[in-house]
Formats: structure tokens, C-alpha cells, sequence
């Protein structure tokens, strides 16, 4: 008689670099493998709903290719041969490179490197308690949120809005240069529960007809690195046709006569000869906005991918505090709720060790500090020596030519922590086999809602693979570093965490799964005033001054102090006549999963969105192989026509590998990696480019 295999449902949290980080219901078989994984209706904000490249997990942790064991490079960097070895010998060469790096150049010529491949607190930021014992290079993250949480919090005063929820309750949801299909599906979840119940209206303000624009009612469509303009003329009408909130902006903002005068030249007329938006259009959204007292600004992070990035999120920010919709539920704004976390990561950092006399390295800017720039170096020794995890930066990191030539360095010794052979991995000298998310504990907040949550380990790993946390362990004791955060384990640290962050301890989180920590309504809607010290919003910005992140990077000084569009950005010129913006895919997440099969079939090959007349004047068919390059690199990859952008723009979406991309140069050949101001980032989407056929 057949027996059937025994299925738990467990829980945990998506632990990838989403703003949703999604509550999951996770089939574990015979306790020993995954099933089907679900969106858990436990919670509120997932409600029931995952991406499908989650919901197919089993096929990424159960992948044949994964790696296993610990393993020494035998062939020329870049060669793919690697022998096995074991975690001894390998943590023992480790340890002896790094001293000999420090010995000979100083402890700063060794560099811990991570990032979002993981959000787990244990996990992602315990790197950094290695850095601050041993006197390392810190890392300063610059790659993803600086931008856009800088340019929110310079209006609101602190990193937090509206529950993300509300959206099921208002009546026009603004989905602002984001696009939630493709990477946070659970804002889609809450914005169509609002249009089923409510009737309400979906705006999509994007630069290209992304999957969310078109579910969207109202479509607004923008070339890049336009949306302050586009903001300051919508908010132009709004005091010209008597829809701002006149008793609110005079209790609860700065200096709304001000902006009034400001805006009188921000004509819609203006802004479209700068967005290419039809006036008619601009004047229409902003009437809706004026007409609907719910409206909710959801807020992302891709519009912010600019070297005028921070200004154009505080401009997008301040069009909810001229109609005053801050006041009722279901309108407001939200971008992120990184305020309200409150976290203590004191004991998994080791912040009593940290000195800050130690330089901080910017990880945008990886090409250049590791061919030897001394301004990105902060005039300091080289970097020598490197311990790479959650990240993939052979793919990600900008200015590709840089990055690649300082990765084949033969005097870098480079270690990859990692579960796949990744392009980053395939450079090392030491290749360590990591575990993914269902293989450990962990700590997880929600960027993008309010809940916090303990992830526990649900099967064992296969092969000899180990946590972060281990390989930190395992090398602390043989570069004898004394700190009480390398003798815990896991759910130690996460105990510790929550009970110093005012947070109970770990039996209480489990015991609630996902807990809940959203602010009142009158906090959420800053209806007792707003973070900054006055208590207001200000639409003047002191970018010298602002209440999040280290200002005075990039030029800061020449931003504009109200609303505007800062011409900053990379313009086309003569030599450059497109535009090019590289945005998320559906189903690859930066580089992750573009190791599974069906992300793979989904994604296809690596494509650029060309409109058709533009394709027509270059004499360039659909599907044919061209060549995007600057004065950074080049990269070639397939033409896709597609009427949904403005002339002079291309869209090219997902971070492909590079040896997917034809002549295996990836879309990140194009990107810089310039500090944008004022507290850093990287403009992914600001690339002035040339296009050719390819071979031309």
C-alpha cells in the first residue's frame, strides 16, 4: 500500500530584496524538502498574494546547480576551475590572506562586501560586526534606497507615511515611477481591492507602459529623469484652479506662499516641452488628484534612480501636502516605513567596536576602488582582500568596464560566500557554499508595510553549505576577534535584537508570526505634525541639513530648495541621442533567480524597447542585434519595437547575466557610478547612450 509523504505547512518570510518581503506558507515534505509556497492570508499586507517566481521556490532551492562544498581556484581568474576543499582549508587560507593584507598595507586594505540578496538582519549585517572588530574597511550601502529616502524624508522629516493598506480604501491610487507587478506584486493586491469595492481609479506615472500602467485608469507617461517637472506643473493647476488646501497649508507646511509664487513659471506648458507629457494630460491628472480627497501616493524607488533622483521623489512628496490628503484615510503618501522599525542592531553589527576614523567605502563605486581611484579610495591603501556575500556585483555594480578590470586583478584575493557559481563567484579564489533563507534563522522587517517577523529554519542544507553567520564565526576564531556576537548563534542574536529594540523576545515574535507594529492613524498621517523639529512639512528642502543619511556627497550644494526640475541628469546630446532607463523584470530580482529554469523561459534573451520610429530611422528591424554603447562601454542585445515609451528612449529590462548578453557584456557597461547628491546612490535609469546594429 502506497504511503503519502507527510506535508507541514510552516511559515516564514520572503527574505529578497522586496519591499513586500511577503509572508509565506511553506510546504515542508517528510522534513526534508520544500513544496508549493504560498502567500499567506495570515497576514494583512500579503493577504493571500505571492510572485510567482517565489511561489515556484522548491525550484531554485532544490537546484542540481547550487553549490556544496568549499572550493580553491586552479586555473586563471575568470576560468570557472575550482577543486573542492574542505571548510577548514578554506577558512584557514582565508584568515592567513587577510592577515597578510593587513600586515603589509593595514587592516583597511581588506573590504567585507555584501548586500540585499538577503534582508535577514542576521544574515545581511553581520558582516559588518567582522568589519568594526578587525578595523576594516566599512561599507557603505549606496545601491538601492539612499536616493528615495533621502528625498522623503527631506519633506516629511522622517521615513515613514501612510499604512500601505489604505490603498484598498481610497479612491485614486498614484502608483509613481514603480512598477508593482513586476516587483512588489502586493501593492497591486491592495490598489484592486480599492477599484472592486471602492470604484477607484489606478494612475500609473512610469517611463515606459510597464505591466501596472496598463492595469492603470489613468496613464502618464514621462521620459526619464522628468518627474519633478511633471510634479511642479500638476501642482501649478492645483493653485490655479482653487484645489489646495488653503487652511491646511497654513497649518501644517512651511512655506506654502512661497511654493505658490515659485510655481506660477512651473506651467503645465512647461513641463510638457521637458516630459514630453501633453499638457491636456498633466492638467487632467492634476485635477483628479484635486477632485479626490483620497488619494494615495505610492511612492517607489525607480524614478529616484537619477542623478536628480532625491529632488524628484521630495517634489512627487509635496503634491499630496498641497490638496491637504494627508488629512483623510486613504490618502496621504508611502514610500517606505524604515522609521519605524526601531531596530538595535548594536549586538549584530558590533557598533561598540566600530571607529569611525576608519574609512567608508562606497559600494557604487567598487570599479574605481578596485582599480586604484584614490578619490574612491578616500586616499587610503588599496583594497587587497575581499569577502563577498549576498551580492553579485561582476553583474550589478555600475561602470562594468572598471568593475571587471579591478576583479582580475591578480594581486586581490577574493573570497564569494554563495549558493550559485555566479559571475562574481566564478573570480574568486575561494568559493564558499551558502545556505538560502529556509536553511537558517532569521530577523525580517517589511520595507514596504509594518511587520516584523522571525524566519526559521525549516530543512537542513544540502551538501556541505553554511550560513552567514558560520562562515563569520568560523573566521572570527582564527583572526582571534573578541566580541560576544561571534559566540551566539542565530536565534541568540535575533533574541538579544528584538529585547534590546524594545520588541519583546523571539518566542513572543513566533508565537505571533507577523507582527503588526503600524502606527496610529494620526501618527501614520503626521496629523500631530510632521518629523522635522517645526513640526511641518517643508517644501523648502536644507539638503545641507536633511534628517536621514550623511549629506554633502555629489554636488548637493547646487540643488534646488523647492520643487523642481534639476537639470542634472545625463541629457542626450548629438553624440548620444537616446535616453536609457534599466528596469526590474518580473522574474529575475537584480540576479536573482536567473538561475532558474522558468525565469529563464519567461525573460528570454536580454532585449532593449526601441520605439518604432526611432527603430525606423536607424534602419533597425524587431529582433535584430544592436549595439547600445557611451563612454563607458557597450553591450549588445536584441531589439524589441515597443510604441509604449517616447521617442529617444530605451528601456532595458532585468539585470541578465553578462554571458547572456551578446559578446557577454552586460547592460551595467552603460551605467555610472558618479555620487549623487547629497547622501550618495547610484542613477541606474540617467544614461545618455549611442544605438547601432549591431556589427555596424
Amino acid at each position: 500500500m502506497n504511503q503519502h509523504a507527510k506535508v507541514d505547512i510552516r511559515h516564514s518570510t520572503c527574505p529578497h530584496d522586496c519591499p513586500s518581503a511577503c509572508a509565506l506558507d511553506i510546504e515542508v515534505i517528510e522534513g526534508r524538502s520544500i513544496g508549493r509556497v504560498r502567500g499567506s492570508k495570515q497576514q494583512t499586507y500579503t493577504a493571500g498574494v505571492v510572485c510567482a517566481k517565489v511561489a515556484r521556490y522548491a525550484e531554485r532551492i532544490h537546484h542540481p546547480d547550487r553549490l556544496l562544498y568549499p572550493m580553491r581556484r586552479t586555473g586563471p581568474k575568470g576560468s570557472g576551475q575550482f577543486a573542492r576543499i574542505s571548510w577548514d582549508e578554506a577558512l584557514d587560507e582565508i584568515a592567513a590572506r587577510f592577515d597578510l593584507a593587513e600586515r603589509e598595507f593595514g587592516a583597511e586594505s581588506v573590504w567585507p562586501y555584501y548586500y540585499a540578496g538577503t534582508m535577514g538582519l542576521v544574515m545581511r549585517d553581520g558582516i559588518n560586526r567582522l568589519a568594526n572588530v578587525k578595523k576594516y574597511s566599512r561599507f557603505y550601502s549606496t545601491i538601492c534606497a539612499n536616493i528615495a529616502r533621502v528625498g522623503f524624508a527631506i519633506g516629511t522629516g522622517k521615513i515613514a507615511g501612510v499604512d500601505p493598506r489604505e490603498m484598498g480604501v481610497s479612491d485614486l491610487i498614484v502608483i509613481w515611477g514603480t512598477n508593482p507587478v513586476n516587483t512588489q506584486v502586493n501593492v497591486m493586491t491592495h490598489a484592486m481591492r480599492a477599484r472592486k469595492e471602492r470604484g477607484a481609479k489606478i494612475a500609473a506615472i512610469d517611463v515606459y507602459n510597464n505591466e501596472t500602467m496598463k492595469q492603470a485608469d489613468i496613464k502618464i507617461l514621462l521620459k526619464p529623469g522628468t518627474d519633478g517637472a511633471f510634479a511642479c506643473a500638476v501642482m501649478h493647476v492645483l493653485f490655479r484652479e482653487g484645489y489646495a488646501d488653503r487652511a491646511y497649508l497654513a497649518e501644517y507646511t512651511d512655506c506654502p506662499d512661497e511654493l505658490e509664487a515659485h510655481l506660477a513659471t512651473r506651467t503645465p506648458e512647461w513641463a510638457s516641452a521637458i516630459s514630453g507629457v501633453p499638457v491636456e494630460e498633466i492638467e487632467a491628472f492634476a485635477r483628479a488628484v484635486g477632485q479626490t480627497q483620497r488619494t494615495f501616493f505610492r511612492l517607489g524607488y525607480g524614478f529616484t534612480r537619477s542623478r536628480n533622483g532625491a529632488a524628484q521623489m521630495h517634489a512627487a512628496l509635496c503634491i499630496p501636502a498641497v490638496t491637504g490628503a494627508w488629512q483623510y484615510e486613504g490618502g496621504g503618501a508611502f514610500f517606505n516605513n524604515f522609521a519605524i522599525w526601531k531596530f538595535n542592531e548594536s549586538i549584530i553589527e558590533g557598533h561598540d567596536a566600530r571607529d569611525n576614523s576608519v574609512r567608508v567605502l562606497d559600494q557604487s563605486r567598487i570599479g574605481r576602488i578596485l582599480t586604484g581611484d584614490p578619490v574612491a579610495l578616500k586616499n587610503g591603501p588599496p583594497v587587497k582582500a575581499m569577502l563577498i556575500q549576498n551580492t553579485n556585483p561582476m553583474t550589478v555594480a555600475p561602470e562594468q568596464a572598471l568593475v571587471r578590470q579591478g576583479f582580475a586583478r591578480e594581486d586581490l584575493f577574493m573570497v564569494v560566500h554563495e549558493q550559485f557559481m555566479t559571475e562574481t563567484a566564478q573570480m574568486a579564489d575561494i568559493v564558499l557554499p551558502a545556505t538560502m533563507f529556509m536553511e537558517h534563522d532569521d530577523l525580517y522587517y517589511g520595507g514596504g508595510h509594518q511587520h516584523i517577523s522571525v524566519g526559521a529554519k525549516l530543512i537542513d542544507p544540502p551538501g556541505e553549505c553554511r550560513s552567514n553567520h558560520e562562515v563569520l564565526q568560523g573566521l572570527g576564531r582564527r583572526l582571534n576577534v573578541v566580541h560576544p556576537g561571534f559566540d551566539m548563534t542565530p536565534r541568540e542574536l535575533i533574541d538579544a535584537t528584538l529585547k534590546q529594540s524594545g520588541h519583546g523576545d523571539i518566542e513572543s515574535l513566533e508565537k505571533d508570526l507577523w507582527r503588526d507594529i503600524q502606527p496610529d492613524f494620526r501618527a501614520s498621517h503626521y496629523l500631530d505634525g510632521f518629523g522635522h523639529a517645526d513640526k511641518k512639512f517643508h517644501f523648502k528642502a536644507d539638503w545641507a541639513h536633511p534628517p536621514w543619511g550623511t549629506p554633502g556627497m555629489g554636488p548637493w550644494a547646487e540643488m534646488p530648495s523647492l520643487p523642481d526640475h534639476w537639470r542634472i541628469i545625463e541629457e542626450a546630446d548629438e553624440a548620444h541621442p537616446f535616453r536609457l532607463a534599466t528596469s526590474p523584470s518580473r522574474s529575475f530580482l537584480n540576479t536573482s533567480f536567473n538561475e532558474t529554469p522558468s525565469s529563464i523561459a519567461r525573460e528570454g534573451n536580454p532585449s532593449v524597447m526601441i520605439h518604432p520610429a526611432d527603430a525606423a530611422d536607424l534602419g533597425i528591424a524587431d529582433g535584430e542585434a544592436v549595439t547600445l554603447g557611451n563612454t563607458r562601454g557597450e553591450t549588445t542585445l536584441t531589439a524589441k519595437l515597443f510604441d509604449g515609451v517616447r521617442r529617444g528612449v530605451l528601456i532595458a529590462e532585468s539585470i541578465q547575466p553578462n554571458k547572456a548578453h551578446i559578446g557577454g557584456r552586460g547592460i551595467n557597461m552603460l551605467t555610472g557610478a558618479e555620487e549623487v547628491a547629497p547622501v550618495g546612490g547610484a542613477a541606474f535609469h540617467d544614461n545618455k547612450v549611442w544605438v547601432k546594429k549591431a556589427g555596424a
